[in-house]
């Protein structure tokens, strides 16, 4: 069926006029990033139902996060419907809500489990990558009802995957056909601009804010247990992973930018000479300092794409990235 929509998208695409900047964004790397996260994650879906122990399924694990990465910054149409994105994954978690209500499931041995349709109904915070993060690195949690729920959440993974991927074959269309009639969803082609010029910005915002500020605390109080993926020693990683596409979005939508450029590739290599996966080191001065000067470019990088893609897309700077479009 996806098959099917995948070609049909395809043609519609070809036949669509669009400023080049969103057709770019949207042919080469929105829907190429969603046709991977759903490969992903159902090559996950099938490697948990032929093995379900931890040490067999961490590299497809990490597969499917590692392309969740590359389109996690598009919270808007299809990955915001029924809470999707939220679903894939629940992070941040400050009262953790996750590891209550999956050690609730475990203790009674939910049935949910054996049923997707129920399964879909459990708490988001239960559900998704950060669920299966548990499963895979937590030592306490063993034996057949782990399995079983391994299995489902990986399931449940490929199903999130898989829709939002249908969904952007409809919603693709919306954006490229933006300011024609008929479309009530994008009324002119800078709305479109805009919707994505936000998702770039909101996307710097909550690597800045969340995947640094967090597990940074304050200078009394590091936090380094808050840090994003810390059991899968991924915090740095999706850091690295996230401003990777990040930078393709920003290109694909003003590929004449050369400060924003320029912006990516330090911060980016900031990142890659922090050498502290899980963020451990933030308590310690040198540490700390190293992730707070990595923090400090991603907010210079914001402001260079402000005025740089912005003024490129002819889009308003005066908005708040975290409302979305």
């Amino acid at each position: 069926m996806l098959t099917l929509l995948r070609a049909a998208a395809a043609l519609a695409l070809l036949a669509l006029p669009a400023r080049a900047d969103v057709a770019t964004a949207v042919e080469q790397v929105i829907l190429p990033g969603y046709a991977g996260f759903t490969e992903a994650a159902r090559a996950l879906e099938t490697a948990a139902e032929a093995d379900c122990r931890p040490e067999a399924l961490r590299p497809a694990y990490h597969a499917a996060f590692d392309a969740w990465m590359a389109v996690s910054h598009l919270r808007f149409g299809p990955a915001e419907e029924g809470g999707r994105s939220l679903a894939i994954a629940f992070w941040p978690d400050p009262k953790g809500s996750g590891a209550k209500t999956m050690a609730r499931m475990i203790a009674a041995e939910d049935p949910a489990v054996e049923d997707p349709a129920a399964f879909a109904e459990v708490s988001i915070a239960a559900r998704g990558l950060f669920a299966l993060e548990r499963l895979l690195y937590d030592p306490a949690l063993t034996g057949d009802y782990a399995c079983a729920l391994t299995r489902a959440t990986a399931t449940d993974l490929a199903r999130l995957a898989a829709e939002i991927e249908a969904g952007w074959a409809e919603f693709a269309p919306l954006l490229l056909t933006a300011g024609q009639p008929g479309n009530a969803r994008f009324l002119t082609e800078t709305e479109a601009r805009q919707a994505l010029f936000t998702q770039l910005m909101a996307g710097l915002e909550f690597t800045a804010d969340q995947r640094l500020a967090r597990p940074l605390g304050t200078f009394d109080r590091p936090r380094p247990e808050r840090a994003e993926a810390r059991l899968s020693e991924r915090s740095l990683r999706n850091v690295q992973l996230s401003l990777a596409a990040l930078e393709r979005l920003a290109r694909a939508l003003a590929p004449d930018s050369p400060q924003t450029e320029a912006g990516f590739e330090a911060a980016g290599r900031l990142a890659a000479e922090l050498d502290d996966p899980a963020l451990a080191r933030v308590g310690d001065v040198q540490g700390r300092l190293k992730v707070e000067i990595l923090q400090q470019r991603i907010h210079a990088l914001r402001d260079t794409v402000t005025t740089d893609v912005g003024a490129a897309l002819g889009v308003s700077t005066g908005f708040n990235a975290a409302d979305g479009d």
